[in-house]
């Protein structure tokens, strides 16, 4: 987005400014000592500093492009100001292409789900999870994902989908495929045998629309999006339940590729954990803030895969 440059705080300098600093200083003392009469000083001692690498975040498309737009719009001000820089957050297309963003070069930091983050380590990317949102409703940096039907619906548990039309988000999507794919694989259910038809929404709000309309009887989603929605009168309690919730699904983190600057990984980490209260998280759902997370908070979600046999094969599955 473009940065309002009259709001921007300074930006701190990094270390290789700082190393820079002293390295110029140094030099400058050793010129001194090793002179035999006094100089006029350079016009020019120090050229200008190289611009900053710009920050390019593809996000998952979780809403329309307009919509989710106006809600990272705050949250991209906040880190312009402390960043010092323009933050560029670009909306993908599809879950797919929030990896190929970072395959091609186009972007060079991602907010995607976990699913997607590992799916970005299969294919030999280096990627570093930095941050994850605290969910406001558990406090915690997890959310769950469930299954909704409609309020009238005869369905009451996993074993009843049987027989019925389900509508999931993505087969990329840890909340919308992945967490209930697990959970009815442990019933020895499987959709494209057991269900009458299997639809993919690629979006929260688009699946949501699904059971809205009658199209499917039930879908998959995430619990803390779904109930933040409530009040757009889609789905409403009045007119849907929850079946099923998941263990605890790690939050989405932002993750950053290698070749990044460390200090503006740093600045980035600095930026996310001192969000002021009450912004929106990237893709809708309300934030209780940021925190800090790791490689290894995923490895349930890492086993999950396995266990289900998912894996990328290649770079070109993702881009096409």
């Amino acid at each position: 987005m473009k940065s309002l440059q009259q709001t921007v705080l300074k930006p701190m300098p990094s270390l290789s400014h700082r190393a820079s600093l002293g390295l110029i200083l140094l030099v400058g003392l050793g010129g001194m000592l090793g002179c035999t009469r006094l100089q006029s000083p350079p016009t020019e001692i120090v050229s200008p500093p190289a611009e900053q690498a710009s920050l390019r975040i593809s996000v998952l498309p979780t809403h329309s492009e307009t919509e989710q737009m106006r809600m990272i719009a705050p949250l991209d001000a906040h880190l312009e100001k402390v960043l010092g820089q323009p933050v560029d957050f670009l909306i993908s297309e599809s879950y797919q292409d929030t990896v190929a963003m970072l395959v091609d070069g186009r972007a060079n930091a991602a907010y995607t789900g976990a699913a997607s983050y590992l799916e970005m380590e299969e294919l030999g990317l280096e990627v570093t999870p930095i941050v994850a949102s605290i969910d406001q409703f558990s406090s915690r940096p997890w959310y769950r994902a469930g299954i909704i039907v409609r309020a009238d619906s005869t369905i009451e548990t996993l074993a009843d989908l049987k027989g019925k039309r389900v509508a999931f988000v993505n087969p990329s999507s840890t909340s919308g495929y992945l967490m209930p794919r697990a959970a009815l694989q442990r019933l020895n259910i499987d959709p494209q045998r057991d269900f009458s038809d299997v639809m993919f929404g690629d979006t929260y709000v688009n699946t949501e629309a699904l059971l809205a309309a009658g199209r499917v009887d039930a879908i998959a989603t995430n619990i803390p999006a779904y109930i933040k929605r409530q009040h757009l009168g889609t789905l409403t309690p009045d007119n849907s339940r929850i079946i099923w919730q998941s263990s605890p699904v790690p939050n989405s983190p932002l993750v950053v590729k290698a070749d990044l600057p460390p200090d503006m990984i740093e600045n980035l980490k600095e930026a996310f954990l001192t969000m002021p209260p009450g912004l929106e998280g990237i893709i809708g759902a309300q934030a209780a803030g940021y925190t800090l997370v790791t490689a290894s908070d995923y490895d349930p979600i890492r086993t999950i895969r396995k266990q289900l046999g998912i894996e990328i094969d290649s770079v070109t599955e993702v881009s096409e």
